[in-house]
């Protein structure tokens, strides 16, 4: 672990806004695939640095930086080998600290992805825990013995594919793996590795963060006694978390994650991040079924993590009116006065574009919708330029969850591939060499220097979005009525001190008609291509038009 004892780094003052995270706007970073400033091929931290007032001029409050620290790279930095570090592809601890020092200075927070569920299997821990049974961190992993007839513990299967138990010659044990067999899993029912983890998360907080995105939060604790899983039948694995090909599907896996346990430490994280008046938190809920009611339980009351989002908007199905009513419906009857942290796409999963196969219009319906739920939202680099899922061929893979299902599930290479920022240069002005992920050849027109010039470009719309988001104080920080669906159209209305707005989304390929609540109501949002006509009572809406009136 690096020392950090000579970095003097102040607190935010007690007057700082607490709740700058509540309806807050955060535009995610996949480091790889950025920014290049070396001729690698791979992006790092200077090379954000560079892009920060590009960023900066899209509106957004945050920044959330996918993991940069020292790793192994098998899983591209979600295998972590020294969580106070940087990785040198990356750059440096002092790259990280300008990064800080210029994104503050252009009023942007900074959010850190930190994985605390599991290391990889070359951090110094792991490589301690495995030499022997009685080192003083034998048990900061989670090992089993065998059966009597030598198979793994139990059932638990890994997201990535086969068992999630590994034989060690070492120690003559299984240790638990829920991702890669190079992952292996902390064990969190030890004081010592919650102290520890708590401790890297100070180090970084003490440096600066204003907040961590923490991957893979409801993984965190195993079941002590390591009972199996049930299984599910064929109509119960619909909407899992993972592909259709993925055996982990025929599980319910109520002991492998999701342990009551997990609220004890979050209290515990949340206190940390309290005594930092600015930090904050969101947590990744990975689960099909759970999702929503963990996503409630994790952030109820002022003691656990601000806000998590699920897997509900990432879903392969198309978030149509009943889908949004559904989720609202059941989010209502779990809510414990928790806080969403919405998101339609992220480095895991399939551009939306392409998911849900929407048009230009279709892309702004998404986006204007997005700014007007109740929750916060994340954004995925690339997302304001309507880049469409890349196709990566075989030999270029290299996501090892794509080369394990390839080719009914080709992995995650597809939404990581470099952000395209000129035309006409070399790679779109990703990188002087050669990518690690070859540049799209259908992204090159969809560049961030050609939508600048295109006033109608959709990165316009989203900087337009954005703003007037964060011109409404009842989008932030407003009740929300239950979606109401009628045809392609899906509404709902947002309240807060005396004010109201009513939000209208036709979702559908047609025309269709839209009632407004009684009442005296304004059309706004023009510059959003909102409907601007009404009679007082009903208006009609193109295909994937929106009306936002505010009630006089």
């Amino acid at each position: 672990m690096t020392n950090n004892s000579n970095l003097a780094v102040s607190n935010p003052s007690a007057d700082v806004d607490k709740d700058w995270w509540r309806g807050a706007v955060i535009y995610q970073i996949y480091p790889r695939s950025y920014q290049d400033s070396t001729g690698d091929g791979i992006g790092d931290l200077p090379g954000i640095v560079s892009r920060l007032p590009y960023i900066a001029s899209l509106g957004v409050d945050a920044i959330w930086i996918s993991p940069f620290f020292k790793s192994p790279m098998k899983d591209f930095g979600y295998d972590v080998s020294d969580y106070c570090d940087v990785d040198p592809m990356f750059g440096t601890l002092a790259d990280f600290d300008e990064l800080i020092a210029k994104a503050h200075g252009l009023g942007l927070k900074v959010m850190i992805d930190q994985v605390l569920s599991h290391t990889a299997d070359s951090h110094e821990w792991f490589v301690q825990s495995r030499s022997s049974r009685d080192n003083p961190k034998a048990d900061w992993y989670v090992w089993s013995d065998p059966k009597p007839d030598g198979t793994p513990p139990n059932n638990w299967l890994s997201i990535f594919g086969g068992p999630a138990w590994q034989w060690d010659t070492r120690r003559e044990q299984y240790y638990l793996h829920n991702f890669l067999t190079s992952q292996p899993d902390l064990n969190f029912h030890n004081a010592d590795v919650q102290n520890a983890l708590l401790d890297v998360c100070r180090f970084w907080l003490d440096r600066g963060v204003d907040g961590f995105r923490l991957d893979t939060i409801n993984f965190y604790f195993a079941d002590k006694q390591l009972r199996d899983n049930p299984p599910l039948t064929a109509e119960e694995r619909n909407g899992s978390i993972a592909p259709r090909v993925n055996p982990y599907n025929h599980q319910m896996h109520i002991h492998s994650k999701n342990q009551p346990e997990n609220i004890a430490f979050l209290e515990r994280f949340r206190a940390l991040l309290d005594e930092y008046p600015a930090a904050t938190s969101v947590g990744e809920v990975g689960d099909a079924q759970l999702g929503l009611e963990l996503m409630s339980e994790y952030t109820k009351g002022d003691d656990r993590v601000h806000m998590c989002y699920s897997f509900e908007f990432l879903s392969a199905e198309k978030l149509d009116g009943e889908r949004l009513k559904d989720i609202f419906t059941r989010l209502d009857k779990v809510d414990q006065g928790g806080w969403a942290c919405w998101a339609l796409t992220n480095h895991d999963i399939q551009r939306h574009t392409s998911r849900w196969s929407l048009d230009e219009k279709g892309r702004r319906a998404y986006a204007a919708l997005m700014m007007c739920l109740r929750g916060s939202l994340c954004l995925y680099q690339g997302e304001e330029l309507g880049l469409p899922e890349a196709t990566i061929a075989l030999e270029d893979l290299q996501d090892p969850y794509g080369i394990e299902f390839w080719p009914e599930f080709k992995g995650r290479d597809g939404c990581r591939t470099p952000m395209v920022w000129e035309s006409g240069n070399k790679n779109a002005g990703f990188s002087e060499g050669k990518p690690w992920l070859p540049v799209s050849d259908e992204h090159v027109p969809l560049s961030v220097d050609a939508q600048e010039k295109e006033n109608d470009s959709l990165l316009h719309y989203y900087r337009k979005a954005i703003e007037f988001r964060k011109g409404q104080e009842v989008l932030i920080k407003g009740a929300q009525t239950q979606p109401v669906v009628e045809g392609d159209v899906v509404s709902f209305t947002r309240e807060h001190n005396g004010q109201k707005l009513f939000c209208a989304f036709n979702l559908g390929a047609g025309k269709a008609s839209v009632q407004l609540p009684d009442g005296e109501w304004h059309l706004i949002a023009e510059e959003l291509g909102a409907c601007n006509t009404c009679d007082g009572k009903s208006a009609e809406l193109d295909a994937n038009q929106v009306l936002i009136a505010k009630q006089v």
